[in-house]
């Protein structure tokens, strides 16, 4: 009876979930644990560090994704910074402009803007975004008082001096978590730095003792790009795909050893007794071996054979494959396979154009992301030191009006097809949907510097007499030839 009562008996109606919840043998190793940011990443963050730097020492791809970076966003000539201050009735203050300019442009040069006098402003930008990119996160100390003009300079520090392990509650109510103090909201107020190296085992004369320094927040610029809203420390971006990247450099090793072992011709000389022949040299090995010269046929001994070795290598599905992985490699990466594999053979305008702008996109928030965490604030430092140092002949009754209008410029792109683009853009300004400024933009550049070159170009060839063979920005009305002293009309053109 209690058979057929369970027979009957109704059963559960399933209830809806979501697919990606299921559990079963097909998803055991899919991790669901619910960790803070900071949980995750204490354990693993130095060692995703570490590997991130090694890829970056040995593998040619990111090398090539470093470079690819560091030519995009900052460019040969980095992020300019203008000065647009205005007078009371609205004009450019010129002067005042071009002292700010030309100050800054001297301290940016090699030897003043970072303390050990080794790099340049524009050394310095493209050191943050290699540094974020294989670091996953950057930390600059703004030294103020330093021995130059305008008392002020950067210093790099490495991401290694965060000790991660400093992890503790102190007297005064806020928590350090990986070497970085938080307050109750979680705002950075001070961070704890080790006064050595920990892996500078060889210049080290103090062991593995452990002295830190305590920097308050508003001496150090610490920059990574936050996943998480309580995340404390930066991940490297390189880490998703950092299994792919080490995997293929070994696979493309191996079939490269594979491929020079198949192109040196090998064989085995055989007998049925296993013996009579002695070679004609002896190996380190006391192995008989002959050598043999191409084009030449040499006479075995009686009773012996050759057995060849000829492995096929590479093998044919190895283009396709490698391909194929360094796709998904690039895709995580944020760039084009065509660009991280150098490698324009299968592409064509629509693909490449699609590609580039993507990536260009993505350039573009790396260079925004720069500025408003690198560039603007090391300005306003620097602006704050050189004036109150009186390296500016400004009064500090004016640093409101210069610091609240700086203009920071990133380095433009060039176009993908210029006629085409040109022409775009110019019906854009002649429709009133774009100004000469966003063009200006496009390259990097403002209109008023433009309109300046023009001028000077203008006058140039005035002084020389030299004809333009163009008009820019003209007016095209009287582009056609008007003829004077005569009535007759044109004759009409025939069909």
């Amino acid at each position: 009876m209690g058979i057929i009562n369970n027979f009957f008996k109704k059963k559960p109606v399933r209830k809806r979930s979501y697919s990606g919840a299921a559990g079963g043998r097909l998803f055991a190793d899919f991790s669901s644990m619910t960790k803070s940011s900071d949980s995750e990443l204490k354990p693993a963050l130095r060692t995703l560090r570490n590997r991130c730097r090694e890829l970056a020492r040995n593998d040619e791809y990111v090398r090539r994704y470093l470079q690819l970076l560091k030519t995009n966003v900052v460019g040969p000539d980095g992020v300019s910074v203008q000065a647009k201050a205005r007078n009371s009735d609205g004009s450019l203050d010129a002067p005042g402009n071009k002292i700010v300019e030309k100050a800054f442009a001297k301290w940016s040069k090699t030897g003043t803007c970072t303390v050990d006098g080794r790099l340049s402003f524009v050394d310095a930008q493209r050191l943050v975004i290699e540094t974020l990119a294989r670091d996953g996160e950057c930390l600059i100390r703004l030294i103020n008082g330093a021995q130059n003009e305008d008392r002020f300079a950067i210093q790099f520090i490495e991401a290694d001096l965060l000790d991660e392990e400093m992890n503790e509650t102190l007297d005064n109510g806020n928590r350090v978590r990986m070497g970085v103090e938080i307050d109750e909201f979680g705002r950075a107020v001070a961070y704890h730095l080790l006064r050595e190296h920990p892996g500078d085992y060889e210049f080290s004369n103090h062991g593995h003792i452990r002295k830190h320094t305590r920097v308050p927040a508003s001496e150090l610029l610490h920059i990574f790009q936050q996943d998480r809203p309580h995340q404390t420390r930066g991940a490297p971006p390189m880490a998703a795909a950092i299994n792919s990247l080490k995997m293929l450099h070994g696979y493309r090793e191996a079939e490269l050893v594979a491929a020079r072992v198949s192109a040196a011709k090998m064989g085995f000389i055989t007998s049925p007794d296993g013996d009579g022949y002695s070679g004609d040299d002896v190996e380190d090995t006391h192995t008989p071996i002959m050598s043999a010269e191409p084009g030449t046929f040499e006479q075995l001994p009686a009773g012996m054979s050759i057995s060849m070795f000829d492995p096929q290598h590479p093998v044919s599905a190895f283009s396709e494959f490698h391909k194929a992985v360094l796709r998904g490699i690039a895709s995580s990466l944020g760039v084009s396979y065509a660009a991280l594999a150098s490698d324009l053979e299968s592409v064509n305008y629509s693909s490449i154009r699609q590609g580039a702008l993507d990536e260009r996109d993505n350039y573009r928030t790396l260079q925004a992301f720069m500025i408003t965490h690198f560039i603007e604030p090391v300005f306003q430092s620097w602006l704050t030191s050189a004036m109150t140092a009186g390296a500016l002949p400004l009064p500090m009754t004016r640093f409101d009006k210069f610091s609240e209008s700086i203009v920071y410029r990133p380095r433009g792109f060039s176009w993908i097809d210029p006629v085409r683009e040109i022409n775009a853009q110019v019906t854009g300004i002649q429709n009133g949907l774009l100004s000469m400024q966003d063009v200006a933009t496009h390259y990097g550049a403002d209109i008023e510097d433009v309109f300046e070159s023009i001028q000077r170009e203008k006058e140039l060839a005035e002084r020389y007499g030299i004809s333009l063979a163009f008009q820019p920005f003209g007016n095209k009305a009287n582009a056609e030839p008007h003829v004077t002293g005569t009535d007759e009309k044109p004759e009409p053109e025939e069909d």
